[in-house]
């Protein structure tokens, strides 16, 4: 009697070991699912919709209404219900149609694939084949979250692991009822400063912008029980965000149309809860007021306006509300008059596009200041991180693009300004000033002044 309980025991264990996990050579069928741990998510095989076409997912378990967040097979589904997920002695996942044909398969991003690979979803809705007993990132081989479909979740890091050359990024469903990659995604741009940025194709959408150590630039406001962090080093540059609360599920899906959707619900309520529909204005929209302007919205309508120091580009466009040709500077810059210049300090501001600005994590916002000042390319700064008084700082360089006043939240933003744009008598004042520093001494003296839109000069 013992050595039947000993076997049925032992048969039970290897039903529960196989609930969230495949073996080598295991495999399951259209029907069968893996169940994570705490059968929290849940992957196999669905038809979006009411069609016929069978597709390998990833879904969170008795979530209404049925929300599908990675698609193994997205451009090549099974035409029935005949597909096979198996793990071979490789470590390498393969989905198999009727006719015994791999229709996908996971990459490989290891050389040692060795020690009994197994695959097994986590509760986070990751995906991962791994050598059996490894509990740390070196020993997995492949994991869903390396690529994602058009849902960004808890844990998923968006950008870049730098010495691989892999890039993890969102793409849209081609529509609500077929998963093939979409026009729109989501992506993490390296140049510059690193920013989140939605592209159609190879246009700009919509730019969620750079990390201020505190939030993006252009998402300033609620996290909505998330935490967010952004890590830059020499390996990996990418964006993630963890749940405050363990009861909740928070996750970001990219429609179809290109709208970003923010969803949540509770182990308790299960039912899901649409608290972001995506962009609000047209404010959001890429360069909406063209270069160096900034977009405002009274909550009914856009306006643009010019940056102290420039004017229209099309004037008469402009005053038909036309504004997509932006504004150019008033007056040529003359460098060897830069001492001169000054700069004027905008507040709640979304910072322009960081394409084509250069950072230094360690200057003070004054070094920031005269780092711009001496080079006549230079037309704004702002600190890298605003946190503790600001840190860090970001300088651009030619047209300012992209830029939009909040309500409220935002960032400091200086912008360059000849003297002449800040009032006659700072004007004098400066020349006075310089004159006086030519007489007086060898070295080359810059004097920089600092003023809020809209301040008197008394």
């Amino acid at each position: 009697m013992l050595f039947i309980w000993f076997l049925l025991l032992s048969y039970l264990c290897r039903i529960s070991d196989s609930l969230d996990s495949l073996a080598v050579s295991q495999s399951i069928q259209d029907g069968k699912t893996l169940v994570s741990a705490r059968g929290i998510t849940e992957v196999g095989f669905f038809s979006p919709g009411n069609l016929t076409r069978r597709y390998l997912g990833i879904w969170y378990t008795n979530v209404s209404p049925f929300t599908v967040v990675w698609v193994a097979n997205r451009n090549t589904p099974l035409e029935n219900k005949s597909g096979v997920l198996k793990l071979n002695e490789k470590g390498i996942l393969v989905l198999l149609n009727a006719r015994n044909n791999t229709i996908w398969s996971s990459s490989n991003i290891s050389s040692k694939a060795g020690n009994n690979p197994i695959a097994q979803l986590l509760d986070s809705g990751n995906f991962v084949v791994k050598k059996r007993q490894e509990t740390n990132e070196d020993g997995v081989l492949w994991q869903s979250f390396d690529y994602p479909s058009d849902t960004f979740m808890p844990g998923m890091k968006l950008g870049w692991n730098l010495e691989t050359d892999l890039e993890r990024f969102l793409s849209s469903w081609k529509s609500v009822d077929d998963p093939a990659e979409g026009e729109y995604a989501l992506k993490l741009n390296l140049s510059g400063y690193p920013q989140i940025m939605k592209f159609k194709g190879p246009d700009k959408k919509f730019r969620a912008g750079s990390w201020n150590g505190l939030s993006l630039v252009g998402n300033p406001g609620p996290t909505h029980g998330t935490s967010p962090r952004f890590v830059l080093n020499e390996k990996e540059v990418y964006y993630e965000y963890g749940i405050e609360d363990s009861s909740g599920f928070i996750v970001y899906k990219l429609t179809p149309s290109g709208t970003g959707q923010i969803l949540f619900w509770t182990t308790q309520t299960r039912t899901q809860e649409v608290v972001s529909s995506g962009e609000q204005d047209q404010c959001e929209n890429y360069a909406f007021c063209g270069p160096n302007s900034i977009c405002n919205y009274d909550g009914n309508h856009p306006s643009c306006e010019c940056l102290r120091g420039y004017v229209p580009k099309s004037p008469d466009q402009w005053n038909i509300s036309i504004w997509i040709s932006g504004c150019v500077p008033r007056n040529k810059s003359n460098c060897t008059n830069s001492y001169t210049d000054g700069f004027l300090k905008y507040t709640n501001m979304k910072l322009p596009d960081t394409s084509s600005s250069r950072f230094d994590e360690t200057m003070s916002l004054d070094e920031c200041q005269q780092s711009c000042l001496m080079n006549c390319s230079c037309t704004g700064y702002a600190s890298l991180n605003v946190l503790d008084g600001g840190s860090g700082c970001l300088l651009w360089f030619n047209d300012l693009v992209d830029l939009r006043n909040f309500s409220k939240w935002g960032q400091d933003f200086y912008i360059r300004v000849p003297a002449s744009e800040l009032g006659t008598q700072l004007f004098f004042f400066l020349l006075l000033h310089f004159a006086s520093a030519l007489f007086s001494s060898s070295n080359c003296v810059y004097y920089s002044f600092i003023l809020r839109e809209n301040d008197g000069l008394g």
